[in-house]
């Protein structure tokens, strides 16, 4: 395995968490999982996005930084690969979509002081899945907080991530995971593990599932 720090993104419902599982398992990985459930303000967002963004986005930032601080950088002799389910600059992208805009520039500010006290991922894996197959995946994981979710939200989450990989030579596996069963069906996961064994040059690197 040519990777020692790999991270999965994609939209809310891309399923990259499930892919994170399966990959930890495969290479006996170090996992990093985002604890999203500990942030006392994300259920008020949803009801009240204007009022909770800010301290949603500086909580999630905290935490996210907290997390990666820590277990990026203590050496486990008996794990050599590491695994997260977030890329760090998540929380700038997330923030561009719910902050308005003079908070998004104070942000913006911290973001880039924190940011680069971090290691960046040897390659980054990029789940694409349409607005309808988010909100399918959406559903049926049932978080009460997440069911009406509008697909303008998610399409702007969409646009900002692929506005972010354009203007960033990140090293990504770009993957069309319209179809995605990674759980179901061996073949996907197949399709991840055969990519991780390639070398790649920055930008990125398409796949479609069988």
């Amino acid at each position: 395995m040519k990777y020692h720090y790999i991270t999965i993104e994609g939209n809310i419902g891309a399923g990259k968490t499930t892919l994170a599982h399966l990959l930890s398992k495969h290479f006996n990985s170090r996992l990093i999982l985002e604890q999203f459930a500990d942030n006392p303000f994300l259920s008020k967002f949803y009801e009240n996005p204007r009022q909770f963004a800010f301290p949603l986005e500086l909580f999630f930032m905290a935490e996210r930084y907290k997390q990666l601080k820590e277990l990026v950088h203590t050496q486990d002799m008996f794990q050599h690969i590491t695994i997260s389910d977030y890329l760090f600059a998540k929380c700038l992208l997330f923030a561009k979509v719910n902050l308005p805009q003079e908070e998004f520039r104070l942000y913006q500010k911290l973001f880039d002081i924190i940011h680069q006290q971090l290691v960046q991922p040897d390659i980054l894996i990029y789940l694409h899945a349409p607005v309808g197959k988010l909100q399918q995946n959406i559903k049926r994981r049932n978080r009460p907080y997440e069911q009406f979710i509008a697909d303008e939200y998610l399409l702007n989450i969409q646009e900002t991530y692929t506005h972010y990989m354009r203007q960033h030579e990140i090293k990504t596996i770009f993957v069309d995971a319209a179809n995605a069963d990674f759980l179901g069906n061996p073949l996907h996961l197949g399709v991840i593990l055969d990519a991780l064994n390639q070398e790649y040059a920055f930008g990125q690197h398409y796949f479609t599932l069988p």
